[in-house]
């Protein structure tokens, strides 16, 4: 009974968000309340479970990274940047997404994808405006391209280190199994976004004139605060890199350097959380206390299992099976608690393999789950935030227009990804 309500509260609040009749914050609040109210989950499951609770590493990395952009943004360097790739690109609407999107997508493989979103949107906005730009595709291509670049490394998108933990892997073997297909992905996808966004690249020479004039040495307002920024966001990004080194979360990590710049420099800390993004991360913890009820109530669990047993120790089909059912599933829960849920049953598949022959499921798991993240405007972490930031910024993306051009990057995606896993391990 408790598993019935807790998928029916679940579906209702997911259709309510995808119709976009009640903003998604105070959907997922009123799933949330929900949840609890009816004795699905409790408070101390909800907000001090690892398994099923709020993730906090993932709610104080946002807020961390949130106030260091906030610092960062005063001191102009988001229009610096803004002016140089404009001004690369010649002011070409084309030219100048596939440089954001390349950027945008090798950042993501160093930090994790919330964060490169974060420190990419503000210089989109900027650049879109000098030019005229319909603003809408290039932040959607960004945060896809954060989504597939993520999927490279370890420290890319949070799933995966979740994976690397219970699957004892290296930052060097997801460079060395996944990093080939990414790049090869991500010139599939710069391919795709000329089909995908052909409306929105409308030239304007006169535009384009009063860019390449500019000089973007004079964009930079206060340059001590500038050094102190980078110096500080150069420290945090060395830190998310050697993780597996210092063992510091990069929740821990994001809030200590946020706590630093705001102590070391002028900033008050009203203006540095002046423009934190409080309704997104309200909406993460709402969605964490929805999707943890699923987990606890055992739903997610049943239908991994029955995934599981459908294999019957077929590699070849748990592979293709595990990468196509996380894509799907991923695109309807974040990836994060389905990850989190999956990864003991891929454990056990993978150790009724022979030796080194089971790797192929762990890495069917990552780029179902990462790529899949990018099916709809829920389903993954980098997604929420840049809707969020599209919508406090004037230029709201409904969740059916991002889900729309989100299914087809999947659909394209995993399907190159199949034979990739297929040749290369089964």
């Amino acid at each position: 009974m408790p598993a019935t309500i807790a998928v029916v509260v679940f579906v209702a609040a997911y259709v309510l968000i995808a119709s976009e009749k009640i903003h998604r914050t105070a959907v997922a609040l009123g799933g949330a309340a929900l949840m609890l109210l009816l004795h699905i989950t409790d408070a101390e499951k909800a907000f001090f479970s690892e398994r099923s609770g709020i993730d906090w590493n993932v709610i104080f990395l946002l807020l961390g990274m949130m106030v260091i952009v906030s610092v960062l943004r005063r001191t102009g360097v988001f229009e610096y940047v803004a002016i140089w790739a404009a001004k690369r690109a010649r002011g070409r609407p084309y030219r100048l997404m596939v440089m954001l999107v390349v950027l945008t997508a090798a950042a993501s493989a160093l930090l994790d994808n919330v964060t490169t979103v974060l420190l990419i949107a503000p210089v989109t906005f900027l650049v879109c405006e000098r030019l005229a730009l319909n603003v809408v595709p290039f932040l959607i291509a960004e945060v896809m391209a954060s989504n597939i670049g993520g999927t490279a490394t370890l420290v890319g998108d949070p799933p995966n280190i979740i994976i690397a933990s219970k699957g004892d892997l290296s930052f060097n073997d997801f460079l060395v199994h996944l990093a080939p297909l990414v790049v090869l992905l991500l010139a599939v996808f710069c391919g795709l976004c000329r089909v995908l966004f052909r409306s929105a690249f409308v030239y304007d020479p006169d535009r384009a004139a009063e860019v390449m004039a500019l000089r973007e040495r004079e964009a930079i307002t206060d340059r001590r605060l500038l050094w102190q920024g980078l110096t500080v966001l150069g420290v945090v990004v060395a830190a998310f890199v050697l993780h597996p080194v210092l063992h510091y979360e990069p929740s821990v990590v994001a809030l200590l350097g946020a706590g630093l710049l705001v102590a070391a420099t002028k900033v008050t800390t009203e203006e540095a959380l002046s423009e934190v993004e409080w309704p997104t991360l309200v909406f993460f913890a709402g969605l964490f206390v929805m999707v943890g009820s699923l987990v606890e109530t055992g739903v997610i669990g049943k239908v991994s299992e029955a995934a599981a047993d459908v294999t019957d120790g077929r590699l070849g089909f748990a592979t293709m099976l595990l990468l196509w059912a996380s894509a799907a599933l991923s695109a309807i829960v974040d990836n994060i608690p389905y990850v989190a849920t999956m990864s003991p049953i891929v454990a056990d598949l993978v150790h009724q393999q022979p030796p080194g022959h089971g790797d192929a499921l762990w890495w069917a798991l990552a780029l179902g789950a990462d790529l899949g993240g990018n099916a709809t405007a829920i389903g993954a972490s980098a997604n929420v935030v840049v809707l969020g930031i599209a919508a406090r910024n004037g230029h709201p993306i409904s969740f059916w227009h991002f889900t729309k051009y989100g299914i087809v990057v999947t659909i394209i995606t995993v399907a190159i990804a199949t034979p990739y896993l297929w040749l290369r391990y089964l």
